[in-house]
């Protein structure tokens, strides 16, 4: 059964106004492992990213919060981000979108030639750093953009990695782009050991809501998945308080037997 974790992304506002209060917040609710943002940012001096990795350490650690991944940029040298990883106690990172990587942005997946080249980045990445890191990406919606040939971008970039480099699918995202994430999750395999799981219209910028209220069947897209590892919840964008939409669907997650605590 796979293990909750959430994503720090969901309370972005609170951390800002006090972390700390936020960190023991979600220790409160029952979560054991957070997956954190922010690392890797090649806008950043390598000293200012490593102090911020020890603060925040310091705060999961005062907390009772471990690591489960992390979601980062990409910087030029990719063995910083496995410093700061290791830092803060994460064996895998997941790049979530293009624009963190030089060179990339949303449009990537639209065109052939920029899935191939970004595909290459990551993949290169990933086995270089593979004793230190493990390194995934994580889609949104624009990933299913249709290619010339009519297959999709997401497709494409995945048949054109290894398994050096891993998937965390975002169930919610998948159904916006009109995939069907059991299929995906099938297709990807062992390769998936993460998945983001939350409910809602499945629109880019609409609000979010509690599991089993939208269009998203989590249920389903889970059946018959043994071995991802992390189940990790998040919100984008919500009208309710975040930390009790967490708590519901941390909540609804273990009562219907997909998930456990820790």
């Amino acid at each position: 059964m796979a293990t909750l974790s959430v994503q720090l992304y969901s309370v972005r506002e609170q951390l800002a106004v006090d972390r700390n209060g936020t960190l023991d917040r979600l220790a409160e609710i029952g979560f054991r492992y957070v997956e954190p943002f922010g690392l890797g940012s090649p806008d950043k001096p390598l000293a200012d990213r490593l102090a911020a990795a020890r603060s925040l350490r310091a705060g999961l650690d005062a907390a009772g919060l471990s690591v489960s991944a992390v979601h980062a940029g990409l910087p030029n040298d990719v063995a910083e981000l496995a410093e700061e990883c290791a830092i803060i106690g994460a064996d895998t990172a997941f790049v979530p979108h293009p624009r963190l990587v030089a060179g990339f942005g949303e449009g990537t997946f639209a065109d052939p030639g920029q899935v191939d080249a970004f595909a290459d980045a990551l993949g290169s990445a990933a086995r270089e750093v593979s004793v230190e890191l493990r390194l995934g990406y994580h889609n949104h919606w624009f990933e299913w953009a249709e290619l010339p040939d009519g297959s999709t971008g997401y497709d494409r970039f995945w048949a054109r990695t290894s398994d050096d480099l891993l998937a965390e699918l975002d169930v919610y995202w998948a159904v916006a782009a009109g995939a069907d994430p059991a299929q995906v999750l099938t297709t990807l395999g062992a390769r998936t050991v993460a998945v983001h799981l939350k409910d809602g219209p499945a629109e880019p910028g609409a609000a979010q809501t509690p599991l089993g209220t939208g269009k998203v069947n989590n249920a389903e897209a889970l059946r018959g998945t043994t071995g991802i590892r992390w189940h990790v919840a998040e919100i984008d964008s919500t009208e309710l308080d975040p930390f009790d939409l967490l708590a519901t669907n941390a909540n609804t997650l273990v009562n219907e037997g997909h998930s456990r605590w820790a």
